[in-house]
């Protein structure tokens, strides 16, 4: 399940079959009918930003369709030749009160575990373990 390390953490990943197997298992529904239900609240959400219209979900966030400006791109391997980068559709997220303050908490934990790591001594690795640097 953990993919890779940031912020000298082990960063794991939730899934879509993971929110199915832990709603059914607090719920008691069946996975094939939470799956329905998540499945078809990702749909719908996915289908009204396709139509130009945002996504309010209180105390999560807003997503926000927005058309990307024009630009100016570049080919590093042909110096002097530029092009223009068509606008394009993209989905802007702003997180709600709640999701931002947790986050912000887990910024301040990791920050916190990356400043204990750089000034300690190097005897522990982000697992927790030591290192063999004794």
């Amino acid at each position: 399940m953990c993919r890779g390390r940031r912020f000298s953490t082990i960063m794991a990943k939730l899934t879509k079959r993971d929110i199915v197997v832990a709603i059914s298992n607090q719920t008691g529904l069946v996975q094939h009918e939470v799956f329905e239900v998540v499945q078809r609240t990702l749909d719908h959400i996915t289908d009204s930003l396709a139509k130009n219209v945002a996504v309010e979900l209180r105390n999560f966030g807003v997503f926000q369709p927005r058309l990307t400006k024009p630009r100016v791109g570049r080919n590093p391997n042909e110096p002097g030749s530029s092009f223009v980068i068509p606008p394009r559709a993209t989905v802007k997220f702003k997180a709600g009160k709640i999701m931002r303050q947790r986050v912000e908490k887990l910024s301040r934990e990791l920050k916190d575990a990356s400043d204990r790591e750089s000034d300690g001594n190097g005897t522990s690795q982000p697992n927790g373990e030591p290192n063999g640097n004794s």
